[in-house]
């Protein structure tokens, strides 16, 4: 298996080292903004712990990351009034990681809405640290 890289994007946004618009954070995950969005509201879930996904992540890791998408999805939900999310997780490059540090993906969707690519240009700063403010407001208290 592939080492860990330490400098990728999201290691760099858990150090401070990258804006993020963030949503909340806890001891093991931060949940923040998707830079490249494919509807309003999709935001991630990224544990701190090293790990480069599912396949070499700790039980323990895992054990903080899925009760922290669930509580994202439903803020997510409830902000966007989406029809429904989204959650997804992909595992090496075959199956469409890009960003090789464990994340999963809250995606908030709407009946008759496709979603947009995400392979597209940046969003807007403050269009994200505005749904992100949404989010947060939607969140249930840990």
């Amino acid at each position: 298996m592939t080492a860990y890289d330490p400098d990728n994007i999201f290691a760099r946004i858990l150090r401070g080292e990258l804006p993020s618009a963030r949503i909340f954070e806890t001891d093991e995950v931060v949940a923040f903004m998707d830079v490249m969005p494919q509807s309003a509201g999709h935001c991630l879930v990224v544990p701190k712990a090293a790990s480069r996904n599912l396949l070499d992540a700790s039980d323990e890791t895992l054990r903080s990351l899925l009760p922290a998408a669930a509580r994202l999805a439903r803020a997510a939900k409830q902000a966007f009034a989406a029809d429904g999310v989204t959650i997804s997780q992909f595992n090496e490059r075959a199956a469409g990681q890009t960003v090789f540090h464990l994340h999963i993906h809250v995606i908030p969707r709407y009946e008759g809405q496709s979603l947009q690519p995400h392979s597209g240009g940046m969003a807007d700063a403050a269009r994200l640290a505005e749904q992100a403010q949404r989010i947060r407001d939607a969140l249930e208290p840990i």
